[in-house]
């Protein structure tokens, strides 16, 4: 089996991106029908409450006013439980919805799921990937590798 030492999404800028229903922090549904019409940014990332994705959260979470004003509405995305995402919010202050993806599947969805070299190790992970999806719901940006500290950056400047 060949090993995979690089990796980079099959979704391009321009592509459509892919229709989900899924589950927010609150218990509530949302389905991405509803968000078309309006410019989204997902941010998927692996875990709440470890150091890098903390970062990133709260580097969203302190831009967050520059994001809305753009016109954006923000998503984090991960695999943690609808009350651990309550929790993060809360010790966090995080200002917009986290979506739980609990069986990867959005992840998946989003072809950001699969082989991950991390620390001499290899398994199967979510790729820390922002997806910035146009009011038509096509990729106006794919946005990989991240930069924790930098994210809104990264987005705003593009």
């Amino acid at each position: 089996m060949a090993v995979r030492k690089t990796w980079e999404s099959k979704y391009k800028t321009g592509d459509t991106a892919p229709d989900f229903k899924t589950i927010l922090h609150d218990g509530s549904s949302l389905d991405s029908q509803s968000l078309r019409g309006t410019p989204v940014i997902l941010f998927f990332y692996n875990t709440d409450g470890t150091e890098t994705c903390t970062r990133e959260a709260c580097n969203i979470r302190d831009n967050y006013q520059q994001l809305l004003a753009a016109g954006y509405q923000v998503f984090g995305v991960s695999k943690d439980s609808e009350r651990k995402h309550q929790n993060f919010r809360k010790k966090y202050n995080l200002p917009y919805p986290l979506i739980s993806d609990k069986n990867n599947v959005l992840a998946k969805a989003f072809d950001i799921f699969g082989e991950k070299h991390f620390m001499g190790r290899i398994s199967d992970a979510v790729h820390r990937t922002t997806f910035v999806i146009d009011k038509d719901w096509k990729f106006e940006n794919v946005i990989h590798p991240v930069v924790s500290g930098a994210h809104a950056d990264q987005i705003l400047l593009y």
